[in-house]
């Protein structure tokens, strides 16, 4: 036995050294493939003896399904913001401020990349992560370390000596460029909103109660401040070297600077070197580097005296409209991009933008092969914000929007209310018909391996799906499809295993998995839950409908339309007939009733029976509504522990009671 606890040690040190080497040094020491042996071999070894198991074994790094609610923890030195500056000149002023302060000492400044993420503070003892809490409110943030453990960059044991038993170190989680564009191109297809800029999306991930997500998301960590009583050095530099010797990624642009000049050189060389890097950054910080000098300086009541960030004006270029071209979405609007002359912004070469609609190319008054000025200063996708007028070419004409659908020729039709233009033709449209197949494969919809944009192309013009409920014919074209090149037997088996598969999927994805338009995915679990199968859903009036929750008149007659047609109905005919699950089962049905109608109920703290999630479907299955925050209008809070003191003491104020969980599940079983 205690051979196999050797051997189970041994492995672990091992994959954490080469998940540094690779994800941190960016030095990888050995394969893929034999990485993932090893991996495996852990993993069998954990499986065959559960005594030895270890919550931070690598194993571990891929999270967990199972929600759980965030409990708050009180930073022990409060996690305070900087002060900015915008100038060069603002930066002297700081500079002089120190020096002020400090008597005429001679003062060393490190200047450091500011990264455009979300704050982090992780706790160690004995060389081992015990917590990772957000910033909050500067005061108490949420302990997040199961996300925290997904993020393979963040060491769980240390490495190398020297490290204090107990200590601090701060730092930013971020989403590389790379990272955010996969994501963001995810959810243009499954027609999600955009997240906004890698910080959003950074920070929405690690709040996210689905560990398994988060590791899915590809977060990554820079660090860049030590705190505690037995630092190994009297300096921030030699600290936060040494933190990289234990297995930190610590922010690689660390420079001791003396001068004001250095200081000035420091600035123009990264306003123009960070475009090129691979994650986002929105300036400077520039901090004292000794330590006795930091306390001498002290804090004010926001930030420290001894710090400051310099902030990156958006970035922004100027470069040549080649052509603008029209898209098809599966929606059928049609979408004006702006294709550029290549220009490097925001560490991403961008070769097109979207100019979203006709009104926009008015606005910006575009001609044909205008100079434009283009900004991802951390926004969405990039954006064309302004033409220069001064290099516009004599005689060009302006850029006009298209009357008739650039794929099938059908006139468009002006969407009322909106500014969107859209092709009607649903039935008879290219990429409104491949569109709808790929949505429907999607992964959280039908989540059928094997067929993407490229495969959905290929089994559309080649006549075996033309919508979705084909698909479950797959089989029959086997021959047809072994001819194609590139299409071996195993890419035509996994195609067909993941169809099969489908029809496993609950009636609220199948529902959403239709293309409905304005029918997302939480509004097709209400729906779903509310008339329980797909013949009540295609019947349903407006009235019955708009009375569902969070269901207004656009989304009703969004859904009344699609199935007043008569290819639709045929459509959710066949899928019925092949298996798919069109119908919430029955025992779901029986653990419902109305006894929090009309109740507005929060949820608030960690709970022991039930997940947060699960108290909150719950609610709604009862007949209560969730909200987010106390008000009046609260009817009661559903508290577990460590609920957050905003909230109790709202809560308090307004005489808004609380119920804990034990009497909360005797309440929906009819015992009060």
């Amino acid at each position: 036995m205690d051979s196999v606890k050797i051997k189970i040690d041994q492995l672990r040190e091992e994959l954490n050294r080469h998940n540094y080497n690779y994800y941190v040094l960016n030095t990888p020491e050995i394969s893929d493939y034999n990485f993932d042996m090893k991996m495996k071999e852990l993993e069998r070894l954990e499986s065959s003896y559960p005594q030895f198991d270890d919550p931070y074994s690598p194993t571990h790094r891929v999270g967990s399904d199972i929600s759980k609610g965030f409990t708050q923890w009180i930073h022990k030195r409060p996690m305070l913001s900087l002060g900015n500056t915008y100038s060069m000149e603002e930066v002297d002023d700081f500079v002089r401020r120190v020096k002020d302060g400090l008597m005429g000492e001679q003062v060393q400044i490190v200047g450091e990349l500011k990264y455009d993420g979300t704050s982090i503070s992780l706790s160690y003892e004995h060389g081992r992560l015990v917590r990772a809490v957000t910033r909050g409110d500067g005061t108490q943030g949420d302990v997040v370390t199961d996300n925290i453990v997904t993020i393979k960059s963040i060491p769980l044991q240390l490495q190398g000596e020297g490290w204090p038993d107990e200590f601090e170190i701060r730092g930013e989680i971020v989403l590389p460029w790379k990272e955010f564009d996969r994501l963001n191109a995810e959810r243009e297809f499954n027609e999600e909103p955009l997240f906004a800029n890698p910080r959003n999306a950074a920070s929405g991930t690690l709040k996210l109660q689905n560990s398994s997500e988060v590791a899915r998301r590809g977060l990554d960590a820079v660090f860049y401040y030590l705190l505690g009583d037995n630092l190994p050095a009297d300096n921030h530099y030699d600290n936060m070297m040494a933190a990289r010797k234990w297995g930190f990624k610590v922010a690689p642009v660390m420079t001791l600077m003396t001068s004001t000049k250095e200081v000035g050189d420091f600035i123009s060389y990264w306003d123009i070197k960070r475009k090129e890097l691979p994650v986002a950054t929105d300036g400077l910080v520039f901090k004292v580097n000794d330590l006795r000098q930091q306390l001498n300086l002290g804090y004010t009541a926001k930030s420290p005296r001894w710090a400051t960030a310099y902030k990156f004006q958006a970035e922004r270029a100027l470069t040549e409209l080649k052509f603008v071209s029209f898209e098809v979405g599966r929606m059928g609007i049609v979408t004006p991009v702006a294709n550029l002359e290549p220009v490097l912004l925001s560490g991403t070469i961008v070769k097109r933008a979207s100019l979203h609609n006709e009104d926009i190319i008015k606005q910006l008054d575009i001609h044909d092969g205008d100079m434009l000025y283009v900004e991802k200063g951390g926004e969405i996708i990039p954006k064309i914000t302004g033409v220069e007028l001064s290099r516009r070419k004599f005689g060009s004409e302006t850029v006009k929007f298209v009357k008739d659908c650039p794929v099938c020729g059908t006139p468009l039709v002006r969407i009322e209310g909106e500014a969107a233009w859209m092709c009607p033709n649903k039935t008879g449209c290219a990429p409104q018909i491949c569109g709808r197949i790929e949505h429907f494969v999607g992964r959280r919809m039908m989540n059928i391996d094997g067929i993407g944009e490229e495969m959905a192309a290929i089994l559309y013009e080649n006549g075996w799906v033309s919508d979705p409920s084909d698909l479950y014919e797959l089989e029959r074209y086997r021959a047809e499809m072994l001819k194609l090149q590139g299409m071996g037997p195993r890419t035509i088996d996994r195609m067909i295993e993941g169809v099969e598969n489908s029809k496993n999927v609950p009636f609220d994805r199948v529902l959403y998995a239709l293309s409905i338009p304005y029918l997302g995915e939480t509004s097709s679990k209400k729906v779903a839950k509310a008339l329980r199968n797909i013949d009540a859903v295609m019947n349903a009036d407006n009235e019955t409908l708009c009375s569902i929750d969070d269901i207004g008149p656009r989304i009703a007659q969004s859904i009344r339309e699609y199935f007043s047609i008569p290819s639709n109905r045929n459509m959710v005919g066949r899928l019925q007939s092949f298996g798919l699950q069109m119908a919430l089962p029955d025992n779901t049905a029986a653990s419902g009733s109305e006894v929090l109608a009309g109740k507005s109920i929060v949820v608030s703290g960690t709970f022991n029976k039930r997940s947060r999630d699960e108290y909150k479907e719950m609610i709604e299955l009862n007949g209560g509504k969730n909200v987010g925050s106390v008000s009046k209008k609260t009817d009661f809070i559903l508290a577990g522990e460590n609920m957050g003191p905003s909230k109790l003491d709202k809560a308090k104020s307004l005489g808004i009671p609380l119920v804990d969980e034990d009497s909360f599940l005797k309440m929906i079983s009819g015992q009060n």
